[in-house]
């Protein structure tokens, strides 16, 4: 294999393999890991001899549970700035590197194949979710969690949120509710269940330029089917104060762990893209991103959860009643000559 520790490269006959290999950090991605990825996609694409790529996660755990949040929060802070890959410019060239990334997984013109096993969240579900096809196995736990953390779906969730059925896509994102893989090939984020035990095989036939689906299985009734109409009545409504009067105790509480501002982007996000492609969805995604970035709540929803893990965190504003039509608003204002622009 080539590469770094952090993710490795091999070709296995007809069979270009990216295995992400930070299992310590549930393979999270860092900037250098995006930088290192694209040339290799870049050639693997123009060759040949490859007919196929594959990506997959080291370890039990995890595919992939996101990008560095860590070290997207240190550069926002100021912490680390003598490293060439962090220092303020992070909060800008991490999230654009990412999404061109993610671009160009979307264009592939060869199969690109995500093999889902375990968490996949966030910048993992990126990653994969916008590639061709998307092999959940029993192991896969998917979420798209960010408004915990003070930031909100991104990475092309847009486009994949509002591509579930119904208003499954508003529910995950205002809830962070996870799924398995009957629920995530019923919302079409999976494309393929595939047992874990016969994911080498998978890798095998692809090696060998054979098609994989005979490895295929049926991972049973997706529970979220039997809740569907419910769902649709319940998060259809305007805004999340509507939203979660009709809610259950339980349910409420999931999406009030989100920042109050996180929330009201989301759904306003989820409604201006309800009809964008990838393109558009991470235009959108990229200048709310870059104001949120300059803004509090996620740097201390990162400190709450990931750096003192007081899980205390102290939105601002607080609540929901503050975060008035005016400040979201702002998130999506244009930023000028800083816009997402692809090559």
């Amino acid at each position: 294999m080539a590469g770094n520790d952090d993710i490795l490269f091999e070709v296995r006959g007809r069979l270009g393999l990216v295995t992400l290999n930070r299992p310590q950090a549930l393979n999270a991605f860092t900037l250098d890991m995006y930088r290192r990825l694209d040339p290799v996609l870049r050639a693997w694409e123009s060759d040949p001899a490859v007919g196929a790529v594959a990506i997959r996660g080291v370890g039990e755990r995890a595919f992939c549970a996101g990008g560095d949040i860590r070290a997207i929060y240190e550069a926002g802070r100021g912490i680390g700035q003598d490293h060439p890959t962090s220092g303020p410019r992070l909060t800008r060239d991490f999230f654009r590197e990412e999404y061109g990334l993610i671009r160009r997984v979307h264009r592939y013109a060869k199969p690109y194949v995500a093999l889902i096993d375990g968490i996949t969240m966030g910048g993992g579900a990126g990653m994969a979710l916008n590639g061709r096809y998307r092999v959940a196995t029993e192991r896969t736990v998917f979420a798209m969690p960010e408004n915990g953390i003070g930031l909100f779906p991104d990475v092309g969730a847009t486009r994949f949120l509002n591509a579930c059925p119904g208003r499954i896509g508003r529910y995950l994102g205002l809830t962070g509710a996870r799924l398995g893989a009957a629920d995530a090939l019923y919302c079409g984020l999976a494309t393929h269940f595939v047992p874990f035990a016969r994911l080498d095989d998978l890798l095998a036939a692809l090696a060998a330029g054979e098609d994989f689906a005979r490895f295929t299985a049926d991972p049973g009734e997706p529970p979220l089917r039997a809740r569907q109409t419910e769902i649709d009545r319940l998060f259809a409504a305007d805004t999340v104060e509507a939203i979660l009067a009709g809610l259950d105790q339980a349910t409420q509480k999931s999406v009030l762990r989100g920042s109050p501002t996180s929330l009201k982007i989301f759904l306003r996000q989820m409604d201006i893209g309800r009809d964008y492609d990838l393109e558009a969805a991470l235009k959108l995604e990229f200048r709310i991103g870059q104001h949120v970035m300059a803004g509090h709540d996620f740097y201390e929803g990162v400190r709450a959860l990931i750096i003192d893990r007081d899980q205390k965190p102290a939105w601002q504003p607080a609540t929901l009643g503050e975060v008035d039509a005016a400040m979201v608003d702002g998130y999506f204002a244009p930023l000028g000559d800083r816009e997402l622009t692809f090559d």
